[in-house]
């Protein structure tokens, strides 16, 4: 067990899929802390290996959103606020993660594509310890945040994807209503 633990994702928005990787990197270190990669808009870049990562329509949610939701997730799950830290996370440019996390931290990581391929290689090479908790195709991927994203545009049942306080706090922000409007901005970009 390590001292320190690291997740990170988008977490946009927040799935049932990302609390299993969560709690499965909990288990293995004292101190949990979750990254929010895309926390400042302004420093997103395009990343060849998920082109659809930086796009405005791809990250709704602000940080401070993610936060609220990441917070209630993991204190829906039973673990105490001096247990896990919620921290940005800037993967597109690591070299300033040491900013966020200790040095001496385990980074936590799952592959299923080139994408995740990338950002373990990218840690490694700025000096930081992984360890991949899974590899899987990306067709056993199961739940993504796009799935989520569009069950809420289309007005299809989200709930059975998402922690209950995140069903919650989705239909208290309104963020349905964020959402369809982003979708009709990126069609009218489209057909423009």
């Amino acid at each position: 067990m390590v001292d320190y633990g690291v997740v990170h994702g988008r977490f946009q928005i927040v799935h049932n899929d990302h609390l299993a990787y969560i709690m499965a990197a909990r288990k293995h270190c004292r101190n949990l802390i979750v990254g929010i990669t895309n926390a400042d808009p302004t420093h997103v870049k395009s990343e060849l290996a998920d082109p659809n990562r930086s796009r405005p329509e791809a990250n709704p949610l602000s940080y401070f959103e993610r936060y609220c939701m990441l917070r209630a997730v993991l204190l829906e799950q039973g673990l105490k606020p001096e247990e896990f830290e919620i921290v940005p996370f800037p993967i597109n440019n690591p070299a300033l993660c040491h900013y966020y996390i200790p040095k001496t931290a385990t980074l936590f990581i799952t592959i299923y594509d080139e994408w995740g391929e990338e950002k373990n290689n990218r840690l490694k090479a700025f000096g930081y310890n992984t360890e991949v908790l899974w590899q899987k195709p990306l067709d056993a991927k199961g739940i993504t945040s796009t799935k989520v994203r569009r069950c809420i545009i289309e007005g299809s049942d989200f709930q059975p994807l998402v922690p209950p306080d995140v069903y919650r706090l989705v239909l208290e922000w309104e963020i349905g209503a964020r959402l369809r409007q982003l979708a009709q901005q990126d069609r009218d970009i489209k057909y423009n």
